[in-house]
């Protein structure tokens, strides 16, 4: 095995085609033996992690893959060891490893991720993958007794509850395997674009109160289409002299001197609706999480994290507000999704348009983004 492995390390840069080595690892591991998978991408990283070489990227993704979401408790260990080893442990690594063993394995065969040589980082994200998948990460052995430990609640992750919430209902997760990955996309214009301004409905004096602090905690979802793709945000606070009625919600935005609707209600057809508490944090959950046209996002647990935080700023929480205080601050809000056929909005499929309204009806706070390929 070692001759063979050492072959396809000195090999490999001359490769114009990978499929032949994947092929090798996926018959070893049908074999029943993982081991080899796994030594063969610690090899690879050893000779050529520190790189951008593309075959090495292809092959160590495609062999850990394989490892993560082929059923069984070897292929499990095998995953871990190789995530594990020094030459590869990263954790963006990590948080990618957590969203490929949880998508495809049992829970009790990832207990050994508790017991073995994995990162907190790796841990903690595979707890929180799993509350997003619906297991009782309470009372799964082996996974309990970890979870629910203090020694990581220092963590920010360390926030998040370990049961989901009615707001976050049924997660859009991605379906992971072998050869790649799917996801849905909640989010892109409106299949209707009618114009919901009605006309002589009251919109009382508007403030601008936004911060940079408050823009930057609105934006915690979509942060990385602006960093690590094309996109763009605008994440605006208003402050209302008088309560705003939710059906003038509409009116109120084309008075804000949002970049992102520019022109719209007269160059530019404008779509509002009220939306449930939990259809806004489904869309913020998926952008975070899957990312913009050009990454891959932060992956369930981060996006998880980011999803609640970009709600708790919209909605107008404090910093140190519990889970709980913010879900209930967040079912107290009135929650609208917009968008519209302005130059702003990309139309592509990344499209995202939300607007707070706080429970006293005094505060509007609005967050779009887009991006595109």
């Amino acid at each position: 095995m070692a001759d063979q492995i050492q072959k396809i390390v000195t090999e490999l840069p001359d490769l114009k085609d990978v499929t032949g080595v994947w092929a090798v690892a996926d018959g070893r591991v049908a074999q029943g033996d993982p081991h080899f998978s796994a030594d063969l991408g610690i090899a690879l990283a050893r000779a050529y992690g520190s790189g951008q070489m593309w075959q090495y990227r292809s092959v160590f993704d495609h062999l850990l893959r394989l490892l993560a979401t082929s059923a069984g408790p070897e292929n499990v260990a095998q995953a871990l060891r190789l995530v594990s080893s020094a030459e590869v442990t990263s954790k963006k690594l990590d948080r990618y490893t957590a969203s490929l063993l949880a998508s495809s394995q049992e829970a009790k065969d990832l207990a050994a991720a508790f017991a073995g040589p994995a990162s907190e980082e790796l841990r903690v994200c595979l707890v929180h993958e799993l509350v997003l998948r619906g297991v009782a990460v309470e009372e799964t052995a082996g996974v309990a007794q970890w979870a629910t430990s203090s020694h990581w609640r220092h963590h920010p992750l360390g926030w998040l509850p370990l049961t989901l919430s009615d707001v976050e209902g049924v997660p859009d997760l991605p379906s992971h395997s072998t050869r790649g990955s799917s996801h849905s996309m909640p989010f892109g214009p409106s299949e209707s674009r009618n114009t919901a301004v009605i006309v002589g409905a009251r919109v009382p004096s508007v403030e601008e109160t936004t911060t940079e602090a408050a823009a930057t905690a609105m934006g915690k979802a979509v942060a990385n289409w602006a960093e690590e793709s094309n996109g763009r945000i605008e994440a605006r606070v208003f402050d209302l002299a008088a309560p705003l009625e939710a059906e003038s919600v509409p009116n109120a935005l084309l008075t804000l001197g949002l970049d992102c609707l520019h022109g719209a209600g007269k160059k530019a057809a404008l779509s509002v609706a009220v939306r449930p508490p939990a259809q806004a944090w489904r869309v913020l959950f998926a952008a975070a999480s899957t990312g913009g046209a050009y990454n891959s996002g932060s992956f369930g647990a981060y996006g998880r994290l980011a999803a609640w935080q970009s709600l708790a700023a919209l909605g107008g929480c404090s910093q140190d507000a519990t889970d709980r205080e913010v879900e209930a601050r967040v079912r107290d809000c009135v929650w609208h999704g917009f968008d519209a056929d302005t130059t702003w909005f990309e139309q592509v499929a990344w499209d995202i348009g939300l607007a707070a309204l706080a429970p006293d009806r005094r505060r509007l706070a609005v967050l779009a983004a887009t991006d595109t390929d």
